[in-house]
């Protein structure tokens, strides 16, 4: 064989390889997600968000709920999308909790 078919297959091992890597990595549990959402809606909650953004939160909470049922029937890929908009949801009523005067 010469150096240079050497070379591609070695190439295309790695690229197989890699692209493994990248589907474990998808395929694993969301755990820091669901934990980044639920330290978000809790932060919302100790700053009020209840009352004064009371849908965003009631949003982030109803996300979290469906990325732990995902999470339970282990269908991580959309665990891990409602955990994120979770968050967003969450740290979007933190941000208008904490815009409001004290």
């Amino acid at each position: 064989m010469t150096i240079v078919r050497a070379g591609i297959r070695l190439g295309t091992r790695c690229a197989a390889v890699a692209a493994l890597c990248l589907l474990a990595a998808c395929a694993s549990a969301p755990v820091q997600e669901m934990s980044d959402a639920r330290q978000a809606i809790h932060a919302a909650e100790e700053a009020g968000a209840a009352s004064v953004a009371a849908d965003a939160l009631r949003d982030a909470r109803r996300l979290l709920a469906s990325a732990e049922q995902k999470l339970q029937r282990q269908a991580y890929s959309g665990a891990r999308v409602d955990a994120r908009e979770a968050r967003r949801r969450a740290a979007e009523a933190l941000r208008m909790a904490r815009a409001q005067p004290d």
